[in-house]
Parts: structure tokens; C-alpha cells; sequence
């Protein structure tokens, strides 16, 4: 096999600062590859990753472009979406069925009405997909053979505020015995007659295919709706426990809990999680709080897998749209919805996007680079594990504080820490704590820190490098490294290239050392400082 030399380039690079994962006891981290976005328009280059899994659950739904290997694949995916070839097997596939309720030109889909709709003929259409999508073939009992792992339904034809629904008493389509009914009992006859007409489409599924292996969700239907806006409007114990926060058609009969014929049904819950405001719009600040407060929140209302929909691009109902979010949000938006208890993820695009526009898709590879990233401590999430979620997403949305979450397996604690309201250089000096061990660590802008600890090595509260600085940064004709403190014995400092060739190599003996750059070619270069118990990479920038 042909390894390009970009590839190769990344695989010496990450070996040297790849994570420390060889390098020290007491802290391994997953630094950032270093690797140069696509800038070609309708390209993906899967080749810049080595080839990685997950243990999760992570479907893939954008543009292949003119790769026909399945490369999603064998970096980090487990499903691609709504494809049939011979690289996808059924247990690597997953369907989404659009248009659910539309199509015939029933009340469902003109008015989002549950009323006066002819079920034969949804029978009828439902039928028909079930059997195009099975080729036809069926079990020894008569039932469809689903080619499919995950089966998703986008059904999206409900009314979700009582005001919403009142309107409906205008329209001469809804029955006369409904519009006479009072406002409060025209409500209550909405909401039971929708979450039985939601109902019947997945019975209708649920009598007519095999879905022995096959996980089954609806869009967006979950116990707390997508917001954005209001998360700080409410107390995180009122998201969690008033029942008026919850989605009626995921409640059951009286009301007074999450259940119902519809939310019995599924087997996972898929809430939406697209961003809508591009920096240095403030409300952006809160993509990352926002993105874990849909999976907490659900969570805390249901014990079914949550799988949050994602999408790389700002939502089409804002002006941002169709731009593709910052590489920062794609990088974060990979890894932090695993450590709030996430059980996978699907990543969405508009179906045949790509032939109607001409993007750039470096999003992708900053999303791919941050599943690969993760996937160097994906033993963290197999067996027993325990999250640490030290503050709810609500709270930190309302008080802009940086996020960090953690994943505890046995003595190790695995950190992710992003300050998504910094400065493109600003530092932030952060507390992680689990019971009695805790550590200050420091956030860089926006860039996503990815460490593992080893608790029962780590005694002090404080890194034992200290703070480590580099200046001036770029650097001419020498390079300044200071440390805040006098760093334990055995300390080494080593400047690498590019191509992970140790250019210089010695011990640290003060607060200050000096380098000589001035021999140095223009370019970027890799500081590495590091001991027995701990290291830090900084890269530096050598020009003329």
C-alpha cells in the first residue's frame, strides 16, 4: 500500500506528541495532530488519519464525494447513512426514513393535524417504503428484512405550543366536534389524538418488518425539545423534574410521566443539536453547553440511549447558513458528548448537498480529527466507567464558564476541558477534581485539551512543570522558555520538526532557558518539555 507523505508525516508527528500516551505516569495527553485542512472544494481526505475505532455508536450522513471504500468506516464511523453497496454490511447501515407523514396530502402533513386523515392510504405508503427498503424480502413469518442496523424515523408534524394548537380550531379541515370543544379540552384532544397518530405509523413499523437488530428512533422526539435560547430560563432541577418542560407527545395518558404508545416504542432518543450562531457572535459562545445540555437533559428524564443529531454547518434557518461551523466547534463537537453519557452520535448533511453548492469540507477532517483524538483513550469508555460532571451544561451556559467533563476507569481520570467564551490566545487556568484528587490545568483559546491522569500517582494539586511559556512566538533569532517554577530533576527539553527529527536535546536546569534559532530554517517547529511525571508540547513558529 502507497502511504502519502503527508500520512507518514502525521504518523512520525503523533508518536512524538500524539499523545503523550508513552510519554509520562502521571498524565497522558491526546494533543492535536498536526495535519493541514482540505482547501480543495468537494473533497475529504480520509488518508490524513490513521486508521482508528470507537466504541459507540457514530453514524455518518455527509458527502462520500468519490470514495468508495467506505472510508468513514475505518475512521472512527460505525454507520453510514441511507447507502446500499457492496462495502456496507446491515449492521453498518443505518436509515433514515424522510417524509414519514408527508407526501398524500393528508391533514398530517398540511396542518400538522391529527384529524380526518386517511390512515389507509399512510398504510398504504408506509407499506410501499417498507417493501422498496427490504428489496422484498422477508422472514419465515412474513415480516420485511430491514437491510439496516438503525432505523430513524423524521416524522416532524406536530404542534408543539398550546397556542400552536388553538390556531387549529380556525381551520374548516378539523372535524366540527373538535372546534366546538372548549380551548383546554381542544388542547387535550390534540396532544392524545397526535401521540396516537405518531403511535400507529411505528406500530404499523413494529407489525410489519423484523427489527430484531435493529435500533429504532424518531428525530428530534424527546423528553426536553431543542432550544437554545431559553436554557438559562429555568433552573436545571426544574428542566429535570417539572413535567411542563417535557414533550407531551412522549407522555403517557395522564400526563404525569415520561412514557406513552409512541415514546414505548423506541429504543433510542435522537435529540437535535445544530448550532445556530457563528463567532464572535455572542450567543455562539454557547454551542458547547448547549450541545451537552441536550444530552444531560434527556438523560435525566429517560434511561434510553440518547444519540444526538449533529450537523456541521449552522442551521438553515439562520443567517449563517450554509456555512460550515468553526473548526474548534466541529473538533469539540466529536469528543464532549461521550463525556455527558452520549451513546453515539449521527452527523447530518442536506441529502445531495454537495451537487448544489461547491464547499470547502475541512469541517469534516476537524470532526474526524477530534474522533481520532478521543479514540486514543477509548478504553475509558469500555466496562465499568463513572462520568464526572462536577457542574450541569444549563449552569455553565448561564454563568459562561469553560466546560470540562470527566470519564473515571479504575485510578485514571480522563479530562476534556474547552473555554469556549476565550480569546483565540487567552489562557485559562482551570480545577478538575474527582472525590479527594484534583489538578489546576490550562486551556489554551478554544482548543479542546484531551489528558489523562493517573490518580493514585498524582499527589500535588499543582503540574509539577509548572506553567511553561515560549517567547517571542514567531522567533527570529533565538526562542525564550520560561517556567513559573524551578521544574523537578531530570527535566528535558527537545525541539523537533516537522518531521518529528529531534533537532536539539538537554536538561533543564533554571526558569529560563535559551535557544539559538538563528541557524534555524523558517517554519514551524514542536517544543516538547517533559519529566517523569509530566509534559507539555508547544509549537513554534521560526521566521526571518
Amino acid at each position: 500500500m502507497q502511504v502519502r507523505f503527508d500520512t507518514f508525516f502525521i504518523w512520525v508527528i503523533s508518536l512524538w506528541l500524539g499523545a503523550s500516551l508513552v510519554g509520562t505516569a502521571q498524565q497522558q495527553c491526546a494533543d492535536p495532530l498536526a495535519f493541514t485542512p482540505v482547501s480543495q472544494p468537494n473533497q475529504i481526505e480520509w488518508n490524513k488519519f490513521p486508521e482508528f475505532s470507537l466504541p459507540f455508536t457514530i453514524i455518518y450522513g455527509g458527502p462520500r464525494f468519490n470514495d468508495n471504500q467506505a472510508s468513514p468506516l475505518r475512521h472512527g464511523f460505525s454507520h453510514l447513512i441511507n447507502l446500499n453497496n457492496e462495502f456496507i454490511r446491515p449492521e453498518q447501515r443505518a436509515v433514515i426514513y424522510y417524509g414519514f407523514a408527508t407526501g398524500i396530502n393528508q391533514p398530517w402533513e398540511t396542518l400538522d393535524s391529527p384529524w380526518a386523515n386517511d390512515l389507509t392510504a399512510y398504510r398504504a405508503k408506509w407499506e410501499q417504503y417498507l417493501a422498496e427498503l427490504s428489496g422484498g424480502q422477508k422472514n419465515s413469518a412474513g415480516l420485511y428484512i430491514l437491510p439496516t442496523n438503525r432505523f430513524a424515523l423524521d416524522v416532524e408534524r406536530i404542534r408543539e405550543s398550546n397556542a400552536q394548537i388553538l390556531r387549529l380550531k380556525q381551520e374548516a379541515s378539523v372535524p366540527q366536534i373538535y372546534r366546538n370543544l372548549p380551548d383546554a379540552e381542544f388542547v387535550s384532544a390534540y396532544k392524545k389524538a397526535i401521540r396516537n397518530l405518531y403511535a400507529e405509523g411505528m406500530r404499523y413499523v413494529r407489525q410489519r418488518t423484523d427489527l430484531t437488530n435493529v435500533s429504532v428512533s424518531s428525530y428530534a422526539d424527546t423528553p426536553i425539545l431543542n432550544t437554545y435560547l431559553n436554557v438559562p430560563t429555568y433552573s436545571w432541577t426544574d428542566w429535570t423534574t417539572n413535567l411542563n418542560q417535557v414533550n407531551y407527545l412522549v407522555k403517557d395518558s395522564t400526563e404525569q410521566r415520561v412514557g406513552g404508545p409512541y415514546y414505548d416504542q423506541l429504543d433510542a432518543l435522537s435529540p437535535s443539536a445544530y448550532y445556530y450562531y457563528d463567532y464572535p457572535t455572542a450567543l455562539a459562545k454557547d454551542y458547547l453547553s448547549y450541545l451537552l445540555f441536550q444530552v444531560e437533559v434527556n438523560r435525566a428524564w429517560s434511561n434510553k440511549p440518547v444519540l444526538p443529531w449533529v450537523w456541521l454547518r449552522y442551521h438553515n434557518s439562520f443567517s449563517s447558513y450554509p456555512n460550515f461551523i468553526q473548526p474548534f466547534m466541529a473538533e469539540a463537537t466529536a469528543i464532549f458528548p461521550f463525556f455527558s453519557g452520549a451513546a453515539g452520535l449521527w452527523l447530518w448533511d442536506e441529502p445531495g448537498i454537495e451537487t448544489r453548492r461547491n464547499d470547502t469540507y475541512a469541517a469534516y477532517e476537524h470532526f474526524t480529527h477530534g474522533l481520532y483524538r478521543l479514540s486514543r483513550f477509548a478504553d475509558m469508555f469500555q466496562g465499568q466507567y463513572e462520568l464526572v460532571i462536577e457542574t450541569p451544561a444549563r449552569d455553565l451556559m448561564e454563568k459562561q464558564l469553560p466546560v470540562w467533563r470527566g470519564v473515571v476507569k479504575n485510578t485514571n481520570i480522563l479530562i476534556a476541558a474547552q473555554n469556549p467564551y476565550a480569546n483565540d490566545a487567552q489562557k485559562t487556568s482551570l480545577t478538575v477534581r474527582y472525590k479527594n484528587w484534583q489538578r489546576q490545568i490550562e486551556l489554551t483559546g478554544r482548543e479542546v485539551y484531551l489528558c489523562r491522569f493517573d490518580m493514585s500517582a498524582v499527589t500535588a494539586t499543582e503540574p509539577v512543570l509548572g506553567d511553561v511559556s515560549v517567547s517571542p512566538n514567531p522567533a527570529s533569532t533565538s526562542l525564550t522558555v520560561s517556567f513559573s517554577r524551578v521544574p523537578a530533576p531530570q527535566t528535558e527539553l527537545r525541539l523537533l520538526n516537522i518531521h518529528g527529527q529531534i533537532l536539539l536535546k538537554r536538561q533543564v536546569n533554571s526558569v529560563k532557558e535559551v535557544i539559538d534559532s538563528a541557524h534555524l530554517p523558517t517554519g514551524t517547529y514542536f517544543l516538547r518539555v517533559s519529566n517523569d511525571t509530566a509534559s507539555q508540547t508547544k509549537k513554534v513558529i521560526i521566521t526571518r
